[in-house]
């Protein structure tokens, strides 16, 4: 699909989404083959199934099927009787293709980002079904360009520690964070199926979270290509000179992020110098509820928050009188190969789901199962932010801050099926 048939969709989105009626769709879009029936059952699943998920999926999956996916597409609609979006997508596209295509950006990650209108690198690789006219071999030919991306090389490819803090002593006055381990279990599963060395810690003290990041600092990473800490837990708006934010351990005292990505840097942990070091954050950022901003006429398809959904958040602290901050304020070493992704923008609580996780998680697993084998890690993050950004009528932003020298795509086995 072309650059302005992808701006098509994305204006017609909000619509789209609150309209579509998915179920009558999907015999017409295998018999037009614009998608396999594996795709369709995948789209089927996505998020909880509900039809606003599975039409959010579909627009999503859609702009990777090809250069006549979008006429196919209005022409299913005709031939659901859902005429009225047909006529909709189709007079947003005619103007799309007679003047030049304005780019309006659709979220705020706290990194410095390319202009969307400038062109990539490295082309973004169609998928590999779609009948698109980009060349495989491109994206293959990039994951082994030095010059372009990290190579990954190892098998396994690196370590990955995962701290998930569920249950807070009583004197900490923190929540049991209900749903964390239905996270810990689907980041686990994923990130072993990205070949790597995954152990998982559970309800650690902050000195506790310390130690165990210290002794993986201290393992010989020199056969290894990359590492990746998962943090699961309460965390809350700190005072910082790097890296925003401190979570907490289950004794109620916290640990900044700034003191947990440092601990990894070149300079603590030299076998790992030069390689990629990846830090997923799940917690809130702060205590600030985003009710976000009106978009043209959005529609309430997600309900609140309620007594199925809680935040991560704790108060405010500032100038922590915890046994890491003297540390984390003198060290200002250069965070080169680092990549820190946030479930939230700083200062805003991050959402979990009591039964199905936190949103942050449940989107990443499912964005990392569905692109990883395609699509390098800020491209898998900007669809993490895009997809969480629009759930719920209280919002969550997710952002990163990326300092890696070049694109990282993570070695997979294809767990997605696709067509022959």
């Amino acid at each position: 699909m072309d650059e302005a048939d992808r701006q098509v969709l994305r204006r017609c989105r909000l619509r789209l989404v609150r309209e579509l009626q998915v179920d009558s769709l999907w015999d017409h879009l295998l018999d037009r083959e614009l998608f396999t029936r594996d795709m369709v059952e995948d789209i089927q699943h996505a998020g909880s199934g509900s039809r606003c998920d599975q039409a959010r999926q579909l627009i999503t999956d859609l702009e990777t099927r090809g250069r006549q996916a979008l006429p196919l597409f209005i022409s299913c609609l005709e031939d659901t009787g859902q005429d009225a979006l047909a006529s909709f997508v189709r007079t947003s596209l005619q103007p799309a293709k007679r003047g030049p295509v304005v780019i309006e950006p659709l979220e705020l990650v706290p990194a410095v980002l390319p202009p969307r209108d400038l062109k990539p690198l490295v082309p973004r690789p169609a998928d590999i079904s779609s009948g698109g006219f980009t060349d495989v071999r491109v994206l293959e030919t990039s994951k082994r360009n030095a010059d372009l991306a990290y190579v990954l090389k190892a098998d396994p490819c690196g370590h990955c520690l995962i701290i998930n803090n569920v249950t807070f002593c009583p004197k900490s006055t923190l929540s049991t964070r209900t749903g964390s381990n239905i996270d810990c279990e689907k980041l686990q599963r994923r990130f072993g199926l990205l070949h790597f060395m995954v152990e998982v810690k559970r309800d650690l003290t902050a000195q506790e979270m310390n130690r165990a990041l210290v002794e993986l600092a201290k393992q010989d990473h020199s056969a290894l290509d990359c590492c990746v800490v998962v943090i699961l837990s309460h965390g809350c708006e700190a005072s910082h000179r790097q890296f925003p934010g401190a979570v907490y351990g289950v004794d109620g005292c916290s640990l900044s992020v700034e003191r947990i990505v440092n601990i990894l840097n070149g300079t603590g942990c030299p076998s790992l110098g030069g390689k990629p070091k990846l830090f997923f954050i799940q917690a809130c950022g702060g205590e600030q509820k985003d009710h976000g901003f009106s978009v043209a006429s959005a529609p309430h398809e997600d309900r609140a928050p309620d007594i199925d959904s809680e935040s991560d958040a704790a108060p405010f602290q500032d100038g922590l009188e915890t046994f890491d901050q003297t540390d984390a304020v003198a060290s200002l070493p250069t965070p080169s190969d680092i990549f820190v992704s946030y479930s939230t923008f700083p200062g805003f609580v991050s959402w979990r789901d009591l039964n199905s996780g936190s949103w942050y998680v449940e989107t990443l697993d499912h964005v990392l199962e569905q692109w990883a084998h395609s699509e390098d890690l800020q491209t898998l993050l900007l669809r993490v932010a895009d997809a969480v950004s629009e759930r719920g009528v209280f919002k969550q932003m997710p952002g990163y801050f990326n300092f890696l020298r070049k694109k990282l795509f993570f070695k997979t086995t294809h767990t997605r099926r696709e067509s022959g």
